[in-house]
């Protein structure tokens, strides 16, 4: 074969390829639903740390907004020295010194942001069928205008949050409302903060 045939073979198997692919996407878009949440938000559990014990807060050794390791004392309270249990960051103190404090009464609040993941709650009518673990989710938050983030699925609450019922008014029957959580990588999105309202979209197969 001479060397203009196998060239122009190339670029052509290479143009297949790209329109075979961008076929295949356009397809998978076409074929999924969307599911568009607009009240979610960023949150991770929040973990108390309290003494075990009733004394008065002789001192507090973290700042709300620190990273803190694992095992590092955060405060002391009469002769207990109060220590994280996991790494994460701190999102409220009792800088209260002097005064007394209750045996379990929260004196540092932290979470784990490795833990970090887009919450909310849908209604039962509003295509809560269709999602399952593993959906594709695009997120946008607030702060970061015009920013779009990527995560996926991998919580759907198995019962209804009944505090969270509302009311069809067309038909007076109670909607359900189900809590759904979705994933990302935050080592790629260190901006993320806990508390951020986001707006989700669920691709559904």
């Amino acid at each position: 074969m001479d060397p203009l045939r196998k060239q122009l073979l190339y670029v052509g198997s290479g143009a297949f390829l790209i329109i075979a692919v961008g076929a295949v996407s356009a397809y998978l878009i076409l074929t999924s639903g969307r599911v568009s949440i607009d009240t979610a938000s960023i949150q991770a559990p929040l973990i108390g740390l309290t003494s075990t014990a009733p004394g008065i807060l002789d001192a507090v050794y973290v700042h709300t907004g620190d990273m803190i390791t694992a095992n590092q004392p955060v405060a002391l309270v009469g002769t207990q020295v109060i220590t994280s249990k996991v790494a994460g960051m701190v999102v409220s103190v009792n800088d209260a010194v002097g005064a007394q404090v209750n045996a379990g009464v929260e004196v540092v609040t932290m979470i784990d942001p490795s833990q970090l993941r887009v919450v909310d709650r849908i209604d039962e009518n509003k295509g809560f069928a269709q999602i399952r673990i593993g959906d594709p989710v695009r997120f946008t938050v607030d702060a970061f205008s015009g920013k779009t983030f990527t995560g996926v699925i991998d919580e759907i609450a198995p019962t209804s949050n009944q505090s969270g019922i509302v009311f069809n008014i067309s038909s007076q029957r109670q909607v359900q409302q189900f809590d759904v959580k979705a994933r990302f990588d935050t080592s790629a999105y260190p901006e993320l903060r806990n508390g951020m309202s986001a707006r989700m979209e669920i691709y559904t197969k």
